[in-house]
């Protein structure tokens, strides 16, 4: 089993290292790969130190049956043919190829057999808004179908990579200082700030992350609810934050819904209002799970729920989804076994 990494020197590259390390991937090789500016650099994995190669359109993917790439989605589709030329399975995690008809957009506790059926070599992992929301809505769906879904999402720096967090830790500390922060990663200072724009807008008002939750949402869990969302950037480091609205077709009790997310895959509940417990990003930084709060019922909706969902953007949001893809295929994908 030869494995790359695509995109090794960014926020989700580094923590693809840690995933395949911390959950002991099966693999034999790990090669990485990355853009002239980061091609040299070494990065320890289980004790050897790998170098990061210049990505190139030649032969070097010949051998490797597993490609995680996060490079971006203008170079996931210059280097896609590339990398799939040989049979490799190209995981990627940009945007590029997520609502192609012939290209499986796939989280594992929702629709992992969605990833047998890749014409092109390629499985997209979904954008991390949506892989937190479906995975909680996928435990609702099984006890009643979610007729609609209404979003508001709390996404924090780590959204936008890691010299965005960067950012955010200087403009907090330049505004302490009483000096001008610095603002290049976001349209506005995010520090002591909220900004309602994740991405760019679109012409009916809403933006493309708001649209890719909308677009997603249906393709994974092959549904015909629609999502409405609102999605800010908050400034907080790492781990993006929901506050979720579901209407299903007949009414699903709060307790049945906790203990279907206690029983749920990928799932934790974190629901005890009476001493303030609930998920927050502040204590939920490198955990693999969706933690559920805040369950209840919807006044404004006999047939609603609300709740509160926290995750790591950059671990079961990125990283961890993909890593799980490329372990559901290992045990179920006849190429692999």
């Amino acid at each position: 089993m030869k494995v790359a990494i695509v995109g090794a020197s960014g926020a989700v590259g580094q923590e693809f290292l840690r995933v395949l390390a911390e959950r002991n991937f099966p693999m034999d090789e790990l090669v990485l790969f990355g853009s002239e500016r980061s091609a040299g650099r070494t990065y320890n994995f289980r004790g050897k130190d790998l170098t990061v190669k210049l990505l190139q359109h030649n032969d070097d993917f010949k051998d490797i049956d597993i490609a995680f790439v996060s490079a971006g989605g203008g170079t996931s589709k210059e280097f896609a043919e590339t990398i799939t030329k040989y049979g490799a399975v190209m995981i990627d995690n940009s945007s590029a190829f997520r609502m192609d008809n012939d290209v499986p957009l796939v989280v594992p506790e929702c629709n992992a057999a969605d990833a047998l059926n890749r014409p092109r070599g390629i499985i997209a992992n979904p954008n991390c808004t949506t892989i937190m929301m479906v995975v909680a809505l996928q435990v609702l769906e099984n006890i009643s179908h979610i007729k609609r879904i209404h979003v508001a999402s709390y996404q924090a720096a780590s959204g936008a990579g890691a010299a965005a967090m960067a950012e955010l830790y200087e403009q907090y500390r330049q505004v302490l200082a009483g000096e001008k922060p610095t603002v290049e990663k976001f349209a506005y200072q995010l520090a002591f700030n909220v900004i309602p724009q994740i991405d760019v807008f679109t012409d009916n008002g809403y933006t493309k992350e708001e649209m890719k939750m909308f677009n997603e949402t249906k393709k994974i869990m092959h549904t015909d609810a629609d999502c409405s969302a609102m999605c800010v950037r908050v400034p907080s480091l790492r781990c993006h934050s929901e506050a979720i609205w579901a209407e299903t077709e007949s009414p699903v009790s709060v307790e049945a819904f906790q203990e279907a997310v206690k029983k749920g895959e990928g799932l934790q509940l974190m629901d005890d209002p009476a001493s303030k417990k609930y998920p927050m990003p502040l204590f939920l930084e490198s955990c693999d799970d969706v933690y559920v709060g805040r369950v209840r019922k919807d006044l404004a909706n006999p047939n609603g729920l609300t709740f509160w969902i926290v995750g790591d953007q950059i671990k079961k949001g990125a990283a961890l989804n993909a890593v799980q893809i490329a372990e559901w295929l290992l045990k179920n994908d006849k190429r692999f076994a």
